[in-house]
């Protein structure tokens, strides 16, 4: 996992790392609401929850000071999910 993020390839890689880690991934929400769909369980512990908050924290950083949009980045890494498929 990558542990700072100081430009967007760093943001780009942290998000598929999350991408790898099979989360349905937004920008907006806290690493302590996911939750794993088959066992109803925390998807992550306190800890690792607080790593990738700030990892988060850091892209919007990141993306803010470069003027690039955070939420298009997203949907490269996370394209929409299509219930027809």
């Amino acid at each position: 996992m990558i542990t700072e993020i100081f430009s967007i390839d760093d943001v780009r890689t942290f998000f598929k790392q999350l991408l790898d880690e099979n989360l349905n991934f937004h920008p907006d929400t806290p690493f302590e609401d996911y939750i794993n769909c088959e066992t109803r369980q925390d998807t992550y512990t306190y800890e690792e929850a607080a790593v990738r908050n700030k990892l988060i924290d850091s892209c919007f950083e990141v993306c803010e000071a470069t003027g690039i949009d955070i939420y298009e980045i997203a949907i490269e890494i996370f394209p929409p999910f299509n219930i027809d498929d």
